[in-house]
């Protein structure tokens, strides 16, 4: 549970969705394909359809290059990338659902194994023995996917498991049924995808139009589902998670819309497609493929935005601290390091002790071990224009540290550690972000005063405490208590205010929201 932390310039999590995402698109693609071709296949024995027989051996060659070379090498980097940014989580998944894994792996097998048969069967083998080989393939393909996403969805939401440590409680976890519906139904739809970008390069516009319309039958009714799926699955989303998510942090509040109009504009495409089919050309079948790249992309981030603070549901944090100690943790719980300090629990920072002279060396130790997992110092959400944005000094910082797990609607673990570690951390990030030595005054109005020092935690809502107390209270009675901060709520920071940040504050507030119902 403590293991060394990966140093990357461009950000972890931005390296994980870079080889994750488009493994993710093309292993859905495998598995709805695998149906596509047998289904396809039975058709055309059926309908004695030479052409599309014909396109058929052509397109299962595209098949087996995409899932069966890409699919498996990119599977295989997913392991290996995630093994060095979140090796504690790893470790964790693997140890607690060994046996999915080592049965996912024989499906695997299998998978590879039939799908060469197959494409190598073509014109070798019985009809009746090469459709076997299609079924032994989408089974063991959609097998995988049942066992994955059981894993995938924990990570999202635990259940019960991180009570009872029951392998069923986190593999039949609350988002395992619409997460798995909503992956085989899109796989559904990107098998037609796939087969626009071969379709679309047959000379004959006869046979194009009848093979694009085909494929288009898999691809719109996927799209008319999966709106109803997608509510069943925020359904099943814990309404304070979801809505943490859709607060002050824009990475799910972005991709919410643009899964709507990605989604959207797949949808428009395949349906013109219908209308045009014999006009279907390469580069339209590769703007169709990119949009609905866009909605699994967006899908993909909004699960792990959503999931913030954790990597794994009410257990384990981003950083791999554990959120509650355990016979098992290695010490590396948020209570043990609280007790024990940081320095005397992380094994690979290089100092066990704080002096004046090293201890912004140990700040930038604490940051690799605390934060680095989710932020860089200059770029992907890097810190240094995060804090320089916000214009604090180096004891507002200090203060601020405090209450990392209120920021942001509560998507940061706390800061674990001694208060001469988050001094330390904290004198580190007034270096790097070349903050003031002294609390300056915010020259501004209200609005830049709200934005450096009350945005962090709370929301600009007609029903947020802050707007909610500061619109009724007498100016007089605001002044004093603004004036204290930590009687209002202990968590808090001591910010201490100056009389005239204090007054715009309150005059802005009073302003806004008005005619709006709070709730």
């Amino acid at each position: 549970m403590n293991y060394p932390v990966w140093d990357i310039s461009m950000g972890t999590g931005m390296l994980m969705a870079l080889v994750a995402i488009i493994h993710v698109f093309v292993s859905h693609f495998a598995v709805g394909s695998g149906l596509f071709l047998l289904v396809s296949e039975k058709k055309a024995y059926k309908d004695n359809d030479t052409h599309l027989l014909e396109w058929l051996k052509m397109h299962s060659r595209f098949f087996i290059l995409i899932s069966v070379v890409y699919g498996a090498v990119s599977g295989v980097g997913i392991w290996f990338t995630i093994g060095l940014i979140s090796p504690s989580a790893t470790s964790m998944l693997i140890h607690t659902f060994v046996w999915a894994w080592a049965t996912e792996w024989v499906f695997f097998f299998l998978e590879i194994t039939s799908a060469l048969l197959y494409y190598y069967g073509w014109d070798k083998l019985t009809r009746q023995t090469h459709l076997w080989l299609g079924w032994i393939y989408f089974i063991s393909a959609f097998m995988s996917m049942v066992i994955i996403n059981g894993i995938v969805a924990f990570m999202l939401t635990a259940g019960d498991w991180p009570d009872t440590q029951n392998f069923w409680d986190g593999f039949l976890n609350p988002t395992y049924g619409p997460s798995l519906a909503i992956r085989f139904v899109f796989s559904l739809a990107l098998a037609g995808i796939y087969a626009f970008v071969t379709a679309s390069r047959i000379d004959d516009p006869d046979v194009k139009a009848k093979i694009i319309k085909w494929a288009n039958m898999w691809i719109i009714p996927a799209f008319i589902l999966l709106p109803f799926i997608a509510m069943w699955y925020i359904g099943n989303v814990p309404t304070a998670q979801w809505e943490s998510a859709l607060g002050a942090m824009p990475t799910a509040t972005f991709y919410a819309d643009l899964i709507m109009y990605a989604a959207i504009v797949t949808f428009v495409l395949a349906v013109l497609a219908w209308f045009m089919a014999r006009r279907v050309s390469f580069v339209y079948s590769m703007v169709l493929l990119l949009s609905a790249l866009a909605t699994m992309w967006s899908f993909e981030y909004i699960r792990e935005a959503i999931r913030k603070p954790y990597v794994i549901g009410r257990f384990m944090y981003a950083n791999g601290l554990l959120e509650s100690p355990s016979d098992t943790d290695g010490g590396f719980s948020v209570e043990k390091i609280d007790e024990k300090g940081i320095l005397n629990t992380a094994r690979w920072i290089k100092y066990d002790h704080i002096t004046e002279e090293n201890k912004v060396d140990v700040g930038r130790e604490i940051f690799r071990v605390e934060c680095q997992s989710c932020h860089t110092v200059d770029h992907y959400r890097g810190i240094k224009n995060i804090i320089g944005a916000k214009k604090w000094d180096r004891g507002t910082i200090y203060k601020m540290l405090d209450g990392l797990d209120l920021m942001r609607n509560a998507v940061m673990p706390p800061f674990s550690g001694k208060d001469e570690e988050r001094e330390a951390l904290a004198d580190w990030l007034a270096q790097v972000t070349s903050a003031p030595s002294q609390k300056q005054e915010v020259s501004g109005d209200g609005a830049q005063v709200y934005n450096t020092y009350c945005n962090s935690c709370h929301n600009y809502k007609p029903h947020d405490a802050l707007f909610r107390r500061l619109k009724s209270w007498n100016k007089e009675k605001t002044m004093a208590r603004l004036d204290s901060l930590p009687a209002l709520f202990n968590r808090m920071p001591d910010l201490e205010l100056s009389e005239k940040e204090r007054s715009t504050l309150i005059d802005w507030a009073k302003e806004q929201f008005n005619g709006e119902k709070g709730k």
